[in-house]
């Protein structure tokens, strides 16, 4: 299983929210926020600007089994969530 996080925080906000979080997971930082709105269909607030947080689950073939879009600081797709969608598929197999 590998976990990746994409950000549009500078490379010093990511290592502090990193660390602040104790998060062993790699993560990109400085993407830009509406090219990642674009590609992902994550929600972009032009007036802030804020790219909303979203979050997939992909299968071992690389299409999306779970996506989880938020629009506000509520629905984000948990580390525990993400573990018993993960478990159920590979019971499902």
């Amino acid at each position: 299983m590998k976990i990746v996080a994409v950000s549009i925080d500078s490379e010093k906000d990511a290592q502090t929210f990193q660390a602040d979080g104790g998060y062993k997971v790699p993560i990109a930082y400085g993407a830009d926020p509406e090219a990642v709105a674009g590609a992902t269909g994550a929600f972009f607030d032009p007036n802030r600007p804020c790219l909303h947080a979203t979050g997939f689950i992909l299968r071992p073939e690389g299409t999306i089994s779970t996506a989880v879009y938020a629009t506000g600081p509520i629905g984000r797709l948990t580390a525990a969530d993400s573990i018993g969608h993960i478990d159920f598929r590979s019971k499902q197999a």
